[in-house]
Formats: structure tokens, sequence, C-alpha cells
């Protein structure tokens, strides 16, 4: 068993405004993190309006093509931008995160990592926002459920910014469980720990700001990796966001790279008890470009270990 990549050149077409934190280097530092590395390497195939319209009405679909400009960028609300290379990349990311579920689910691979953008996890049904246009995660979670006939998925999103869309997207799924670290107060302003879903399927831990890897590491041990635990997941989906990092410029967390390292093993520990260790991790967050890289390269260098 081995570990996929998958990514596309369309990705690094998604063109935002100078100095805008969500940009293309974002992707290109990944993907010299992770050149050379012993991954099977897969194209992104584009999504299809059918698995997207799992989470999100045609008009929701229909207003982010229609947005699509020719040339320029166009604001679709005060931080989510397009280009004319915009619209593939999030077909894309979306088409990219069901073939993973595909790979993994079909014993093709163990796990994989979709180096893929825009991000997702903040869109909801028909609003984009957080840079996110499609909800790549819970489009995932959805297929595996329907298409694949599996009973529970878990996911896990250790983003600084609590996954909003994600969560408004499933927390009326009993099937999912949704479990998120964040960083609160802080953008969008959602996530508090009384929000649990229809059936107690949503977790919710958020952290002050300057928390340390210690005190992820203690809240992942208490809350999160237990409920995992007794959700017994099928398979296990990350919203793989890295700017918990110290160095990121948008939040104010105090991971150190070798904590993404540690989440990732624990992760996969329990996705070996649970769900024959299959994985899909997707890219979110994450916006100094070198820790990005070096957090991003760890956390799959872990996933390859795993996944031999």
């Amino acid at each position: 068993m081995t570990t996929a990549l998958i990514t596309h050149d369309d990705c690094l077409n998604h063109v935002t405004p100078d100095g805008h934190p969500e940009q293309v280097a974002r992707l290109a530092y990944i993907l010299d993190a992770l050149e050379g590395k012993d991954l099977l390497r897969t194209q992104a195939p584009l999504g299809n309006n059918a698995d997207i319209a799992r989470v999100h009405p045609q008009a929701h679909i229909d207003h982010v093509a229609g947005m699509s400009p020719t040339k320029g960028q166009v604001p679709l609300d005060a931080d989510t931008w397009m280009s004319p290379g915009s619209l593939a990349a999030a077909y894309r990311s979306v088409g990219g995160a069901v073939k993973a579920v595909d790979m993994v689910l079909g014993g093709e691979v163990r796990n994989a990592f979709c180096a893929c953008r825009p991000p997702g996890h903040h869109a909801e049904a028909q609003k984009t926002m957080g840079f996110c246009l499609f909800g790549n995660v819970a489009i995932a979670a959805k297929y595996a459920l329907d298409h694949h006939g599996l009973s529970r998925v878990a996911i896990v999103d250790f983003d600084v910014h609590h996954g909003n869309g994600t969560q408004a997207l499933c927390e009326d799924d009993p099937r999912i469980l949704f479990a998120s670290s964040h960083q609160s107060p802080l953008w969008p302003g959602s996530g508090m720990a009384h929000e649990t879903g229809v059936a107690g399927n949503v977790m919710n831990v958020p952290l002050a700001a300057g928390s340390d890897g210690a005190a992820i590491r203690a809240e992942m041990e208490r809350q999160i990796l237990p409920a995992v635990e007794a959700f017994e997941p099928e398979l296990l989906l990350v919203s793989a966001g890295f700017d918990a990092h110290r160095a990121d410029p948008l939040a104010g967390l105090n991971w150190s790279t070798e904590d993404f390292g540690w989440i990732t093993e624990r992760l996969c520990d329990v996705a070996d008890a649970h769900c024959e260790g299959r994985i899909v991790s997707c890219l979110e967050g994450g916006y100094d470009l070198v820790a990005l890289a070096e957090s991003a390269a760890l956390h799959v260098d872990v996933l390859i270990s795993r996944g031999r």
C-alpha cells in the first residue's frame, strides 16, 4: 500500500489579488516540499455537479459559475475572489477529494493527501466565504456515505479557523462526526463548544490565543480522539489547515511544525484501529509559506510512513 498525492496544475491558475493570503504560491511551496517523496501522484479530475449537489443547491452552483470572469478578478465577498482559472480549480478541488475517497476505499492506496486549492471548509450551502467556493470535505463525506455505502464517516478539522461550512453542511447528518479544534475568539466567530449537532455528532474545541502544542495535544487526547474512537468511523477525513503554526500571520496559536506531525500520527492510530488506516486529507489553510510547506511535508511524511 502507499499514499496518493492528488493535485492538478489548474489549482495553480486560481489567481487572487496581490497581497491576498490565499495565493498561488501556497500550493507551489507545498508541491516543491513534496518533490521526490514516495507518493502515487494522481491528477485531480474535475468534480461534477451531481457530487457538489450533495451539499449545495443548484442555485449556489449556478451562482459560482456565473461569477467566473473572463479576465481580471472579481470578489464574491470581502475575502473570496475568482479569476478566469478559479472555476476549474474549484472543480478540481472537489474532484480531487472524491477521487481520493475512491482510491482509499477501493484499496488502491491506504491514505491520500489532496493538494488542491481553493480550500473548502468555510463554504456554506448557499454562501461562498473565507476563500472557499465549495465544501470539498463535506462533499467527500457525503459521497463516501451515499456512493460507497458507508455508515459512518468522521471529519477532523485542525485548521486554526473553525470550519463553519463543513459543520453547517454536515451537522444534520448523524452518519458524520465533525470534530474541530480552532482558535476562539477568531473569524468566523462560530465553533462554540455548545454546538453539538443533531445527535452529538459535532464536537468543537475552542482554543485561546497563544495556546501551544501542549494544549492541542492535551485536548486531542482528552476530547477529539476519544470522540472519533467512540464513533468508530469507516473512513477518516481530515481538513488539514496549517495556520495554527506560530509563524502564521492570520491567527495567534503557537503550534510548531512537529505538532502537526504528532496530530497526524495520532489520527493514523485511530484510523488503524477503526477504519483500516483509511484517511483522506484535504488542504485547507496555512499562510506563512515556509511554515506551510514544512508542516504539510511532515504531515505527508507521516501518512507515507503509516500507509506502507
